[in-house]
C-alpha cells in the first residue's frame, strides 16, 4: 500500500478500502448494522482497557512505542468498522457530519459555553 496521511486522503479512500477488504473477503452477509455496532463496542474497550486505571499523559503515551502503536491499532478498528458502518447504511458522512455540527453548534452555543465547562452556566 502506497503511503499516504490524513492531510492528502478523502473519505472515499477508507469507504472504498474497507469495502474491498470485507467483499473480497465474502463478509457482507456478516457485515449488518448490529454485528457492526456491537464490533466498535468491542474494539472500543480494547481501546479503553489500554487505558484502564492508568493516567497517561500525552507524552507518556508518545514516548511509550509499543502503548503508541496498541491504542493506534485499536482505533484503527474502531474506525475500520465505523467505516463499514457506513457503507453498509450508505451514509454519507460528511452530510452527517454537517447536520450534527449544525445541531452542536446550536445546543452548546458559545454564549453558554465559553468556561470549558461541558454544562450550562
Amino acid at each position: 500500500m502506497k503511503e499516504i496521511y490524513d492531510k492528502n486522503t478523502n473519505i472515499s479512500f477508507f469507504k472504498e478500502e474497507v469495502n474491498k477488504f470485507v467483499n473480497g473477503r465474502n463478509w457482507v452477509k456478516y457485515h449488518t448494522p448490529k454485528n457492526l455496532v456491537q464490533a466498535i463496542n468491542s474494539e472500543a474497550g480494547e481501546l479503553s482497557h489500554l487505558l484502564l486505571f492508568k493516567d497517561y499523559s500525552k507524552k507518556n503515551i508518545k514516548d511509550d512505542k509499543e502503548l503508541f502503536n496498541s491504542i493506534s491499532d485499536e482505533i484503527a478498528d474502531v474506525f475500520i468498522y465505523l467505516i463499514s458502518l457506513i457503507n453498509t447504511l450508505d451514509l454519507d458522512l460528511t452530510q452527517a457530519f454537517m447536520n450534527k455540527m449544525k445541531k452542536n453548534i446550536s445546543k452548546y452555543s458559545t454564549k453558554e459555553f465559553d468556561n470549558g465547562i461541558y454544562y450550562k452556566k
